[in-house]
Order: structure tokens, then sequence, then C-alpha cells
């Protein structure tokens, strides 16, 4: 089976591309989030000629030879392309077969347990208590992600004393029967984060986030030799062989590969096998309620090695905007702190049309 034909629907924030076999079959998929219109260029552009008249059997082969011919042009924005290219024929095998993406790759149906995920720093620790108390509440989170630092912060707090201050008060809040966990993003140096982690494992936090620059390997590494606390890192990571030196010196404790960063559901079973054969538990990163989520659940269905949660964005319209009204009909309804992968066939959504309508639309095609 051979491509035919590239089209991209984007704007700014997000992107979906649709794909079209030589027998008409289609498939839809999403390039990573933020700069998607200039993502969406790098795919007609460098990623399309390769691709188009080929066949499409082996993902794997498919990309590896984009990534050989754009050896020029390492790094993420081809791989945030080759992961709208990646998950499009995902869906479109799905909907040949009639079997949901987590079927093709091992996995079934089901439930995911959730952590609600704030990505929030301007947010006062005892506002963002109320609001975790409150969804676990009415949506029965049991288990939640907060912030720490300032992004990339080198040591500089959001605001002076912040970090020491949120850290007990969520715990004091939501009480011992939640599980809780922060994320850095790359906030501290190592003498720091270890300082940070040891008043994370005297509140019972059991997760670790990005706690140093995350290119900066060696630093990460000190912190997780240094604590009991699981450290975890990888969202940025888009290059193979730095995700097997980061699994080889054990860097980290879980690794958090983001589909849509590294390139598609086929370059994030690769890491998952370097994982697995490592015995590292496997937590993505999953940051917004475009498709990455739904990509994430599917994925976690289905690997061995999965984390104990699905990430989840607690963020709404104020903060992601772009996010409202992209689909028909929702695949994110959340019960008792867990969400559920259906038995649709591919990724089981529909893009809504009027937003498509909305979109800039381009076209890569044979002939």
């Amino acid at each position: 089976m051979r491509l035919r034909r590239i089209e991209t629907f984007t704007n700014r924030f997000i992107g979906f591309v649709r794909i079209t076999a030589e027998d008409g079959s289609t498939g839809w998929g999403q390039v990573s989030t933020y700069n998607s219109d200039i993502t969406a260029t790098v795919l007609h552009r460098q990623i399309a000629p390769w691709v188009l008249n080929r066949p499409f059997d082996e993902v794997d082969a498919l990309t590896d030879l984009v990534i050989e011919r754009e050896h020029k042009f390492p790094g993420s924005y081809i791989k945030r392309a080759l992961g709208g290219l990646d998950t499009a024929i995902w869906d479109l095998r799905g909907r040949r077969e009639g079997k949901p993406v987590t079927s093709l790759i091992g996995g079934t149906p089901g439930k995911l347990r959730c952590y609600a995920s704030s990505m929030r720093r301007d947010i006062t620790p005892e506002a963002e208590a109320d609001r975790f108390t409150r969804l676990r509440d009415e949506l029965g989170f049991d288990a939640f992600k907060f912030r720490v630092a300032a992004e990339y912060g080198h040591d500089v707090d959001e605001w002076p004393g912040r970090t020491e201050t949120i850290i007990p008060t969520i715990r004091k809040a939501l009480g011992n029967d939640v599980a809780l966990l922060v994320d850095a993003n790359s906030g501290f140096s190592p003498q720091r984060a270890i300082e940070v982690g040891r008043i994370l494992q005297d509140n019972g936090i059991e997760h670790f986030e990005e706690p140093c620059l995350y290119w900066e390997l060696e630093q990460t590494k000190q912190v997780t030799d240094a604590l009991d606390i699981a450290v975890t890192g990888g969202e940025q990571d888009c290059e193979l062989p730095t995700w097997q030196r980061m699994i080889d010196m054990r860097a980290v404790d879980i690794v958090q590969p983001d589909i849509l960063y590294l390139g598609g559901i086929s370059r994030t079973l690769r890491v998952c096998r370097m994982a697995q054969a490592a015995g590292l538990p496997i937590t993505p990163h999953a940051a917004n309620l475009g498709l990455v989520t739904l990509f994430t659940m599917h994925l976690l269905r289905a690997i061995e090695g999965a984390g104990k949660y699905l990430e989840f964005s607690i963020e709404g319209r104020d903060y992601y905007p772009w996010q409202e009204g992209l689909f028909v009909e929702s695949p994110y309804a959340v019960t008792d702190g867990h969400v559920t992968v259906t038995d649709k066939p591919g990724w089981g959504i529909e893009v809504s049309p009027e937003w498509l309508a909305r979109s800039q639309y381009e076209v890569s095609e044979v002939g």
C-alpha cells in the first residue's frame, strides 16, 4: 500500500494531518503542538517528498529513511512533523482493520488511572490545593502533579519561597491517601535539586520530574543517585541515541517520552523497548488535550512496563484556549479518576468540521 496524499490543517498551536492511501483509505494524525504551522511546512517540504508514492507498511523503515535523507536537519522539527505522519498511518491501519490502535500494538481497550497535571506556576499554593481538592471530590482523581521552581530558573523560584511552601501545603490539604508528583521543568542545579528532593521525600512525594537542565544528563544523574524519590525525565528528548545513553547511565528512574516530540508511536515503542530491557517504568509526557493524550492512552494500554498512571492536563480555556472545539466528541471523559480507551477503530475520534474550516490548509500529493 502506497501513500498518495498528505493534507495538513493547522493554526499556530495545533495541526492535524490526514493521509490518503492509493486505495482511498484515510487516517488522521497530529503534528506536535506549538508552532504547528511551521511544523506543517516541514512535513510538506522535508518529509512528503521522501514518503509519497512509497509503501508505508514498515513505519520504522519509513521514518528512518526520512531522518537519513534529512541528515542535515537533525532535531525537533523533523520529529514533530514525523509524529503527524506516523500517527495518521496508525489511524489508517486501525480504520481498515476495524480495530483501535492499542490492539494493533498488542493492547486492549479499557480504563487508565490518571494523575491530574497542573501546568501553572502563577497560582498560589493555597489556590492550587483548593482546585486539587475540588477535582478529587468532583472527578475522583487520586494523584496530582504540581510545579516547583521557575521553569529553567537556575535556582530562582517563581517567587521567593514558593517551592518550600507549596509542597507541605498540597500534602496537608489532600492528606496521605493521594499520590503526589512534582515537576521542576529544568529549574534547579544539582545541589539545589537534592535539597528540594529531600523536602519532597519528607512529604511523601513520589515523582520528581526534570530537576535539572534536561540536556545535562550528568546533572540529573547526580540527583537520581542522591535521592530515594523517583527522578523522572525525557519529555524533550527526540534522538534515539540520547535515549539509549540516558537509560544506559540510569540518569532517571522513570522515562517520560512524548509521542509527538519523539516522532510518533513507532519511535516511542523503540524507546519503550529500551526502557523495558533496563527495567525502567514508562510514564509518558502528555501535557495537553490535543491528541497527544489520546495517543498516550492507546500506548499505555499496550506496553509492558507502563507506569502507574496517565498524565492528564487539568487546564482549560483560560490556559489552553486552542483546545476548544477540536473534536466532534471528546475522548477525554473522566470518571472516578480514570479515562477509557474505546474499541472504536483507529484513534476513535473525528476532528470537528467547523475547526477544520477555520484552519490553514496545505496538501502534498503524487502527480
